[in-house]
């Protein structure tokens, strides 16, 4: 089979690493790409927002499947495209992927068929949406732009006038542009969070092992909210009644109530969760794998994913057994100086070898380019390193262990990683 990946960050490098293992997998494509990946596909100069041309690609090079990563090209029906030119794709279609791409639709949905979820209110007009964390008066309070945000488009209110700088900044300064058109203000959930992305078919979800990701840039979760600067598998918190739980009141159920609104979800859907005193409560569905999450659940699949995909194209996930290898894995994100800020590109990397790797890890590429044999850093986050064992505790030595090896000027990266508080 010839695959085309549709992408250019960790996460595609580790669903790349990922196929490649399938027997059926002959050629691997990626579009747009980046350094790294170049050493495990064929990388193509085509952007992923860039329909048209995907499309004329994976016929002009008679693709079997397509492997629609990135939340944007899915929000806007790269799936459906590829599907009306007689192309099998892997993702939701555009009127699936609004799960993620409309906050509103989310809490709605969630509202209307009973999913646990923190109380809500929504609004288009920032001074009706101040007026009500005014009267409301409880903090911190959380403040949502509806559309997508590169993941950073939730910013959490420790004080009223900090909300109300957030529904400016959102709404009328147009921080996240028309994505924050409508915002949902919520209440503010407390507990451990829990990442568990599923495979479905719109019928049958089976769930993948779980993960936690570390979202602020610095240690002891400080500073500003960022795509994720690392993950563990298999999430401390997650225990096999929570999981049975969350099965039974949310998975399912989301499932059911998409195909009942007529947008069956066939995929990957991402759940965002909170193990709250009252029990599990989803923060917010993503459409497609999570990144950095994919970089540590991905190493730990004992099926083949090629397989998977077809069970799930075809709507026979019911067929097949989506098995696990047990122990545990960590992935650290090596990011560049600034980040999530303003920072610098085309810093050159020392320590990976001529793959771009490095001895007792996995290196995920996010932000690289190769230029003269040289990998250069070309993102935020730069690298995911990932390393697999028996135990979290020796998963991460192992990772910070190859880190260690890996320097580019102003490299940064979280030192506490999968410690429990």
């Amino acid at each position: 089979m010839k695959i085309l990946m549709v992408g250019s960050g960790g996460r595609e490098h580790a669903l790349i690493k990922k196929l490649k293992e399938s027997p059926k997998c002959t050629k691997l494509y990626c579009a747009p790409g980046n350094g790294g990946i170049s050493r495990d596909a064929e990388t193509v100069n085509i952007g992923a927002m860039d329909i048209e041309n995907m499309v004329k690609f994976a016929k002009d090079k008679a693709i079997d499947l397509v492997f629609v990563a990135p939340d944007d090209p899915l929000a806007a029906g790269m799936v459906d495209a590829m599907n009306d030119a007689g192309i099998r794709a892997f993702g939701p279609n555009e009127n699936a992927a609004i799960i993620e791409a409309s906050k509103v639709f989310s809490k709605n949905l969630m509202k209307k068929y009973n999913i646990p979820t923190a109380k809500y209110e929504v609004f288009d007009d920032a001074k009706k949406a101040m007026e009500y964390v005014e009267k409301e008066n409880t903090v911190p309070v959380v403040v949502k732009a509806d559309g997508l945000a590169l993941g950073k488009g939730v910013i959490i209110a420790q004080t009223i006038d900090e909300a109300k700088a957030a529904i400016k900044s959102i709404m009328e300064d147009k921080q996240f542009g028309d994505s924050g058109n409508n915002i949902v203000i919520e209440e503010f959930l407390t507990g451990p969070e829990v990442s568990v992305l599923a495979f479905t078919d719109g019928k049958v979800v089976k769930p993948m092992v779980s993960s936690k990701d570390h979202k602020r840039a610095y240690d002891n979760d400080e500073g500003l909210n960022t795509g994720g600067m690392g993950t563990v598998s298999p999430n401390p918190y997650y225990s096999d009644e929570i999981a049975k739980e969350c099965y039974d009141t949310i998975f399912v159920p989301t499932i059911e109530a998409m195909s009942k609104e007529g947008r069956p979800f066939k995929g990957c859907l991402y759940f965002g969760l909170m193990i709250t005193p009252n029990g599990p409560k989803v923060i917010e569905y993503n459409a497609r794998f999570g990144d950095p999450e994919a970089q540590v659940v991905l190493p730990r699949l004992k099926t083949d994913l090629v397989d998977i995909c077809e069970a799930v194209i075809d709507e026979k996930l019911a067929d097949i057994d989506v098995e696990w290898y047990d122990g545990a894995t960590a992935c650290i994100v090596m990011a560049s100086g600034g980040y999530p800020l303003a920072y610098k590109k085309g810093i050159e990397i020392s320590g990976l070898d001529k793959n771009g790797s490095v001895s007792g890890a996995v290196v995920y590429h996010a932000g690289t380019k190769l230029e003269n044999g040289k990998f250069l850093t070309n993102g935020g986050r730069v690298l995911g390193v990932t390393a697999k064992a028996d135990t979290l505790d020796e998963a991460l030595k192992k990772a910070y262990a190859a880190v260690d090896k890996i320097h580019f000027d102003g490299a940064h990266f979280r030192k506490d990683i999968g410690r429990t508080k």
